[in-house]
Formats: structure tokens, sequence, C-alpha cells
């Protein structure tokens, strides 16, 4: 009993701070709320994990974050004192300094893309999906990975833009690199839970190619992919949890013959496949296809 009342009390806990990241106007209480949803998440997936790696997991995670915290936190201060206001609307309206655009520019980036994340700093998120419970698993994927494409489409396209045709090139590399590797490395799991991940992994480096497309066509397909993604994610991650309540193992071999045993649940969790993966008639189509027409 003890343990449910502190289960329930995190979870609405990331609820409230992820509700406060959206609605905030300054910079320094959006950084607040940004970073603090990691503390409920850490105790998430330290203290109600699935297995002995727990610890490590939510360690890993905490580090990975906190560095890129620390970026952002650098940015934040040095927007303050040059400019003395942090409020979004002062931000966004305003021009830097031409010695210092560059820096705050690429550690902007980095700092919101672990969140993403992106290629090589994606390490933290297949050992958290692992390890996190299942409600965990769903506010990760279906929230918090939306709050890095946020974040850069909110503070970085928006006072940034006229120095991306510089820099362009090394953005689409990091996606391209990003969805390609983590939809090859999908294949060669045997863990349903990273091979949901990791293709989380990839749809989170393929919605940075319209976002960096900076054309209405690509954003409004992010903003698809991030609803869809959202959705068949979450649900795949709820199905998976049913699975391992019951049977005690995440391991793909194992599942063989499903839909002998549980059709009408193996009907609906193909349904989410299908929608996870983009096939057309789903909303993970339409925002894919945006995309790839912005980004060509």
């Amino acid at each position: 009993r003890y343990k449910i009342h502190w289960y329930s009390f995190i979870l609405i806990l990331s609820l409230w701070l992820l509700f406060n990241v959206f609605s905030s106007s300054d910079l320094f209480f959006f950084y607040i709320f940004f970073e603090g949803i990691v503390i409920p998440m850490f105790l998430l997936i330290g203290v109600w994990g699935s297995r002995s790696r727990k610890i490590y997991a939510s360690y890993q995670f905490f580090i990975y974050t906190l560095v890129g915290s620390l970026f952002i936190l650098i940015c934040f201060f040095s927007i303050y004192f040059n400019k003395g206001s942090s409020l979004f609307d002062f931000y966004l309206n305003s021009f830097f300094f031409e010695d210092r655009q560059y820096i705050l520019l690429l550690l902007m980036f980095f700092g919101f893309a672990i969140k993403v994340p992106i290629i090589p700093l994606h390490v933290w998120l297949p050992e958290a999906h692992v390890e996190a419970p299942t409600p965990g698993s769903v506010i990760l994927a279906g929230i918090l990975l939306k709050l890095g494409t946020y974040a850069l489409f909110k503070l970085f396209l928006e006072s940034f833009s006229n120095l991306f045709v510089d820099l362009i090139f090394i953005f689409y590399t990091f996606a391209v690199i990003g969805f390609i590797y983590a939809s090859l490395v999908a294949f060669t799991q045997i863990d349903i839970k990273k091979i949901i991940a990791y293709s989380s992994i990839a749809h989170m480096n393929f919605s940075l190619i319209g976002l960096f497309s900076q054309s209405l066509l690509g954003l409004s397909g992010v903003f698809v992919l991030m609803l869809g993604h959202a959705i068949t994610s979450g649900a795949l991650f709820l199905c998976i949890g049913v699975l391992y309540d019951r049977y005690k193992t995440r391991i793909i071999f194992y599942y063989g013959g499903l839909a002998s045993y549980m059709p009408i649940f193996t009907v609906l969790y193909f349904i989410f496949i299908i929608g996870n993966f983009g096939l057309p008639g789903t909303v993970n189509f339409v925002g894919e296809f945006l995309i790839l027409s912005s980004g060509f």
C-alpha cells in the first residue's frame, strides 16, 4: 500500500511537470519543468523497474539528461545576461552577437538533441524503456520524447533560423544517420521493448528531417508524426506490459502462436504495429509522407 501511494504520486507529479513545460512563458521556468521531469522518471525506473539493471538504467538516464541540461543552462544564462530578460516573447524577437550565436546554436542543439535522442547520444533510451514499468514506458515514449522536438521547434528554429544555411548539412547528417542506424539495430533485437525503443529513436530522428526543412509541409508532417507516434508507441508498450504480466518474459521468440491463445488481443496488437511502421491509411504514414515531401 505504501509503494502504491508513492507510485501514484510520482505519476501525477510527472504529468504536472509535463503540463507546465508546455505552458511556460519564461526560459528559466521552462528549464526547471523541462529538467524536473527527470526526477520522477528516475524514481520510476530505479524503484519500480522490472529487472536487475534498473539502477544502472536510471543513473544512465539521469547522467545523460544532466549533461544536456548543463548545455541548455549555459545558453539560457548567456541569453539572460546579454538581453536582460528571460521571457519567450523577448527571446524569440532578439538577435545575438555574431561571435556567440554559433556557440549558442550548437550548445542548444546538443542539449535538446539528447532528449530526442540523436545518435550517438541515444544509449540511455533503450535501457530506460526496458527497465521502466509499463506506465513509465508509456509516458517516456508518448510524451517525454516529444519534449526534445518541441523544444527544438519553439526555442531553436525561431531564433537561429538565419544560421541554418551554414549548418543544415550537419543537422541533416545526424538525422539521416540516426534513423537508418536505429532502424537497422531494431532488426537485431530479441527483446520486444527494445524493438519498440529503437523504432522510437528512428521515428524521432526521422522527424528532425521535417523539422529542419523549415517548410510548412515539413512542420505539419512532424506534428502529425509526433501525434501518431505518441498513440501507437504508447499503445504498443501497454500491450507489451499485458504480455509481460502474464508470461514474465519479453523475448519475442516465445510469442509464436499468440493468436491461438489471445485472438482479440493479437488483432489489436497487429493494428498498432502496422500503425507504428506507417502503413498507408494510418496516421504515421501521413506524417512520414509529408516529411519526405518536404525533405526532397
